[in-house]
C-alpha cells in the first residue's frame, strides 16, 4: 500500500464525496480523503488523500493557489449563482448596452483583481449557527452570510462573444467562482451566471496529470516522500525516530510543523518544546 496523494479528473455530475467513494471501492481503501471539494456541476481537478498517513498531512494543503476555466453566461440570473438554480432572464433598462470586450476587460481590472470583498453564495456549505448554508436555504429559512476577502491572482478573458464569456482564473483558496461570475453580471448591470467550470491546478498539480475515477490505481499515487519534499525537513536517526513514535523528545532545535525524516522516509511532524532546552517532539507521528 502506497500513502499519498491521487489526482483525479472529476468530471460533472458527481459530488466529490461520491468520487471519494469510487475510488474507495477501486482501490480497496477506506482511509481516503480530499483537499478541496468540486460542485457537482464543476469538472476538473480533485486532489484525494490516500491513505491514512496522507490524511494526517491533509491540514498542511488548505490553502493552496487554484486555477479555473470558468464560462459566464450573461443575461441571466441563478439563485446559486450557477446552472443548477432557478435561472431568470434581466430585462435590460433602458440606455443599457451590450457590453463591449473592453468594457468587460475594464470591470475586471477596476472590480475583480487582487484582494477583493466577496459575498458567498446562499447556496454554499458556509457554516450558518452550525448549519450549513445550503440547507438552511433548501429548509425556506434563509440566510445572510458577511462578506470576506478573497484574493484573485489572474482574470483573463480567452473569449467573448455576448451572453458568452469564458475566463482564466488563478486565485487563493476560499474563492467562489460562482460569486466571481454573478458578481460580474451585476456590475455590468446584465446579470450572470456561471454557466461551466473546470478547476486545472491545485497547488503545483495540473489536471494534465490527473486520472479519471475509474481508471484510479495505486501505481497513480503521489508517496508521500514526493507531496512532502518541499516542507522544511530533518533528518533524524533510527533512535530518535524510534523516540519520536513513543512519544519521547529528540535534541533538535526545529521550526514548527518540520517533517522528520528517517530512512528517506517522513515518519514524523515535529513542534519545538518552549522549555529552552533546544528539544522538541512528534505532533503528528506519520
Amino acid at each position: 500500500m502506497r500513502h499519498g496523494f491521487l489526482l483525479i479528473a472529476k468530471p460533472v455530475g458527481p459530488t466529490s464525496h461520491d468520487i471519494v467513494s469510487q475510488v474507495r471501492r477501486t482501490l480497496g481503501e477506506k482511509k481516503i480523503g480530499h483537499l478541496g471539494t468540486l460542485d457537482p456541476a464543476a469538472s476538473g481537478l480533485l486532489v484525494l488523500a490516500v491513505g491514512a498517513k496522507a490524511l494526517k498531512v491533509v491540514e498542511f494543503f488548505g490553502d493552496l493557489h487554484k486555477e479555473y476555466c470558468v464560462g459566464v453566461r450573461f443575461g441571466t440570473v441563478s439563485t446559486t449563482y450557477d446552472r443548477e438554480g432557478v435561472l431568470e432572464e434581466i430585462t435590460p433598462k433602458p440606455g443599457w448596452n451590450i457590453p463591449k470586450l473592453e468594457d468587460v476587460r475594464r470591470m475586471i481590472a477596476e472590480r475583480f483583481i487582487g484582494k477583493i470583498s466577496q459575498v458567498p453564495p446562499s447556496y454554499s456549505a458556509v457554516q450558518v449557527g452550525g448549519e450549513r448554508a445550503y440547507r438552511k436555504m433548501r429548509q425556506g429559512k434563509g440566510v445572510h452570510l458577511p462578506a470576506r476577502t478573497v484574493q484573485i491572482d489572474a482574470c483573463t478573458i480567452t473569449s467573448y462573444t455576448y451572453p458568452d464569456l469564458t475566463l482564466q482564473v488563478a486565485c487563493g483558496s476560499g474563492t467562489y467562482i460562482r460569486s466571481l461570475a454573478n458578481d460580474l453580471g451585476e456590475a455590468l448591470r446584465c446579470g450572470g451566471y456561471l454557466a461551466s467550470l473546470e478547476r486545472t491546478m491545485v497547488g503545483e498539480w495540473h489536471l494534465a496529470k490527473a486520472v479519471e475515477p475509474e481508471k484510479a490505481a495505486w501505481g497513480n499515487v503521489l508517496p508521500l516522500k514526493e507531496v512532502l519534499a518541499t516542507f522544511e525537513k530533518v533528518d533524524v536517526t533510527q533512535e530518535e525516530a524510534d523516540a519520536l513514535c513513543k512519544g519521547q523528545t529528540i535534541h533538535h532545535t526545529v521550526k514548527p510543523d518540520s517533517i522528520a525524516w528517517c530512512g528517506g522516509l517522513p515518519i514524523a511532524v515535529l513542534i519545538p518544546l518552549r522549555d529552552g532546552t533546544q528539544t522538541s517532539r512528534a505532533r503528528k507521528v506519520l
